[in-house]
Formats: structure tokens, C-alpha cells, sequence
């Protein structure tokens, strides 16, 4: 099974956030270079940051599920 990167962090609680929402979501979600980036400083810029990956029969839907929704209109007041 191969993985896609749906989300690039520089940090990882920004990840594991991401990480989070997709699992809640019913994805099967992983976290990749995480260590490295903690490691060493600026290695998470340099490699292109934190990964968060999916199955690739799972990418495009996540990477939907990712993108920011439209403001709704509240009740007028």
C-alpha cells in the first residue's frame, strides 16, 4: 500500500492536529518525519516539512476533507 502526502507542517503539533482530524474522520492517517524534524533544527523546512500521509485510495477525498470550508451566514440579528 502506498501513501500520499495530504498536509506539509513545520511543526508537529500543527500535524498531529491534522493527523487528528482525519482520524476522527475515518482516515487512516500517519504522521511522517516527525522525529527527524525534532531533531535537528531546521530539518523539518529543509526536507519539506512534517508529513501527514494517507493510503493513496484515501488521498483525494482527504485531501478535500483538508481544504477550508466557506464562511456560512449566520442568523441575522
Amino acid at each position: 500500500m502506498s501513501l500520499v502526502t495530504v498536509y506539509r507542517a513545520l511543526n508537529p503539533a500543527d500535524a498531529q492536529l491534522v493527523r487528528s482530524r482525519l482520524d476522527a474522520a475515518g482516515f487512516h492517517a500517519v504522521v511522517m518525519h516527525e522525529l527527524s524534524s525534532l531533531s535537528m533544527d531546521g530539518y523539518a523546512l529543509a526536507a519539506g516539512g512534517i508529513r501527514v500521509e494517507v493510503p493513496e485510495s484515501e488521498a483525494e477525498e482527504a485531501s478535500q476533507f483538508l481544504q477550508p470550508q466557506p464562511p456560512t451566514e449566520t442568523d441575522p440579528q
